[in-house]
């Protein structure tokens, strides 16, 4: 870790606080820590320090079994500090009690906030995302709409609101980070932080994260393109095959023959693994009952949910959960 030499030097760093939660994720927390170090070196000198804190003071472990050395642990800080919650697996069992209190003292003290991967999960439920645009990881994002609802989610990158910054999962919090330091420092030495970490050019906070149905799938035809976005869209209240080729100027015979063609599967059976899906992570990322997760993915029937279920992912709905539960204990 590098630190300051003297009290001149450290008093001009900008200082961030870096809160590993239980099996946060390492690529966004080193694509968040990275730019600072390489930051200070293009600089040659300090602009940003850090530091690393997790709950008991002394050790947090990764999503991939590492231990990383921490700091601290929850101790006030300086108005002037930034925290990023660094958030992975399970966050909703992650995101302790303790946690949450310290996050909601030091943001009542004027501390900024930000947050990689699932780390969002953890300031909305403190209660510090109300009123501000914030993103995470499109995998949590239907998990995240559940539980908070009322919150201004988006599907970018990274969003900036106020002192509140978030990042989606992996190698975007290199994103936020770099428009931070393109903020406070300028462009240039945001270019030559992208140059030395071979990274893409700057990527706006507009950008939006997970590939394109196109580029995702291989699928290139745009009527089959915006059907499959339209499925995607309507998740909770499904909509017949038929009226999904009305509304693209086709016949369901057309459609029909459009997914075979392209996905070997036809379009009921694409959109049942699309609600399948979600289910399988609402069940594994939040604490919704079985039923509500059923009637958030448009089953109106238990035993109907269930027996999809089953022969999707050849275990029940409550067998899944049960395994969710587990889970926590077993890698302890």
């Amino acid at each position: 870790m590098e630190r300051a030499n003297g009290a001149e030097t450290a008093a001009e760093a900008r200082a961030f606080v870096f809160l590993l939660l239980d099996r946060f994720s390492m690529i966004a927390f080193a694509a968040a820590i990275e730019p600072l170090r390489v930051a200070n070196r293009m600089a040659r000198r300090e602009l940003y320090s850090w530091r690393l804190v997790a709950e008991d003071g002394a050790v947090a472990t990764c999503s991939n079994g590492t231990r990383v050395m921490v700091d601290d642990g929850f101790a006030d800080l300086d108005k002037d500090a930034m925290v990023i919650v660094c958030g992975g697996l399970d966050i909703a069992h992650t995101a302790t009690r303790g946690a949450l209190t310290w996050l909601r003292k030091q943001a009542r003290r004027g501390v900024g906030m930000g947050a990689v991967c699932t780390g969002a999960w953890a300031l909305a439920k403190a209660g510090l995302l109300e009123g501000v645009r914030c993103t995470i990881h499109w995998e949590n994002r239907e998990s995240f709409r559940e539980e908070f609802p009322d919150l201004r989610l988006s599907n970018r990158y990274f969003e900036r609101d106020g002192a509140r910054w978030t990042s989606s999962g992996g190698a975007a919090a290199s994103d936020m980070m770099l428009a931070m330091i393109n903020e406070e420092q300028g462009r240039d030495l945001a270019a030559m932080v992208v140059d030395q970490l071979a990274l893409t050019p700057l990527r706006a906070a507009a950008d939006e994260q997970r590939l394109s149905v196109p580029a995702r799938m291989g699928v290139r035809h745009p009527k089959l393109t915006e059907v499959i976005r339209r499925m995607e869209a309507n998740i909770e209240e499904p909509i017949s095959p038929a009226i999904l080729a009305e509304e693209s100027g086709m016949s369901t015979r057309q459609l029909e023959r459009l997914f075979r063609r392209y996905l070997d599967r036809s379009p009921k059976r694409y959109y049942m693994e699309l609600r399948l899906q979600r289910a399988r992570n609402l069940l594994l990322q939040t604490d919704m009952s079985v039923i509500n997760v059923a009637l958030a993915c448009g089953f109106t029937s238990p035993s109907h949910f269930s027996k999809c279920y089953r022969s999707q992912y050849d275990r029940t709905p409550y067998r899944e959960r049960g395994v969710a539960d587990a889970a926590p204990a077993k890698r302890s």
